[in-house]
């Protein structure tokens, strides 16, 4: 009897990805004049992973809006000011491609997008075989403690499991949201606590957990860091502040998605809608790349 194939969910941070072409890709306009070269790396990196067989379900989640519910708790939470106009306007365009292409799309207003991974990969991780979540972002590391779980980095070909972020961090993927809640973490606007650096956060942290159970008297601690007493002082003094960076820096697991995992399933591109898209945004050199069609 033939073995049933393995079910590997692939999930794509899309505004990583728009990021990555951007700032990677070379640049190239529709037929308008409109800037397209970030939606173009997108789609053509995204059907590079989909000729792999192996690739059974997959969807796609970005910040149609940079701003989220974070940014009403902490005002200087990550927004939009500064990113360049070309690559603001994309990600609607980048959207409907990649629907185009077959594939299901969260679309992320209120949420962020990591929020919208995070979801899929908890809700679905024990119907298959394995969760892959392709991006670099630290935020995601905190769900690799699940060894069905894993990140991707595209630009260096590495996974990243549970091994990877103790090695890079120095924490359990668990204490992620602790780690940066003490470091801080520039991407996000998050500032942390002042004198508490990577190092010494790792420290306590690989020792105690989470914030709540290091002891707020240095003397008390069992791991020795340097300006202890100092660092004690500060948490001290501002724990309600890492609370908040904490709490800001935990992924949504709860993001109302509306799908299943079959609606998950890559079963192709719908032809026409596809080569009407490729059409209007001029992309003819992705026009036949889909390796399977529904239609």
């Amino acid at each position: 009897m033939k073995a049933a194939s393995a079910t590997k969910l692939y999930l794509i941070d899309g505004t990583y990805e728009l990021f990555r072409h951007h700032f990677g890709a070379p640049p190239r306009q529709t037929p308008g004049g409109m800037e397209i070269g970030a939606t173009a790396g997108v789609v053509s990196s995204t059907l590079a992973l989909l000729a792999d067989p192996g690739v059974t379900h997959i969807a796609a989640a970005f910040d149609s809006v940079i701003e989220s519910f974070r940014n009403d708790m902490f005002p200087v939470y990550k927004d939009s000011t500064g990113m360049e106009q070309d690559l603001v306007d994309q990600f609607p365009i980048a959207e409907r491609a990649m629907r185009a292409a077959g594939i299901t799309v969260w679309s992320m207003y209120d949420y962020e997008a990591d929020d919208a991974l995070a979801t899929g990969a908890r809700r679905w991780v024990d119907e298959v075989d394995e969760v892959v979540v392709l991006t670099p972002d630290k935020d995601l590391s905190q769900l690799y403690g699940d060894p069905k779980i894993r990140g991707y980095n595209r630009r260096q070909g590495a996974f990243i499991d549970r091994d990877a972020v103790v090695e890079k961090f120095g924490v359990e993927p668990e204490s992620i949201p602790d780690w940066l809640g003490l470091v801080g973490d520039a991407a996000d606007g998050l500032p942390g606590l002042p004198g508490w650096g990577a190092k010494s956060s790792a420290t306590i942290l690989a020792r105690y957990g989470h914030l709540e159970n290091i002891p707020l008297d240095a003397s008390l601690w069992d791991v020795k860091v340097r300006s202890a007493d100092k660092l004690a002082a500060t948490l001290v003094e501002r724990m309600g502040e890492a609370l908040l960076y904490r709490f800001l820096a935990v992924l949504r697991t709860d993001v109302p998605l509306p799908d299943s995992l079959s609606d998950l399933e890559w079963k192709g591109a719908p032809r026409q809608r596809y080569e009407t898209m490729c059409d209007e945004l001029g992309f003819t050199d992705l026009k036949s790349r889909p390796k399977r069609w529904t239609d």
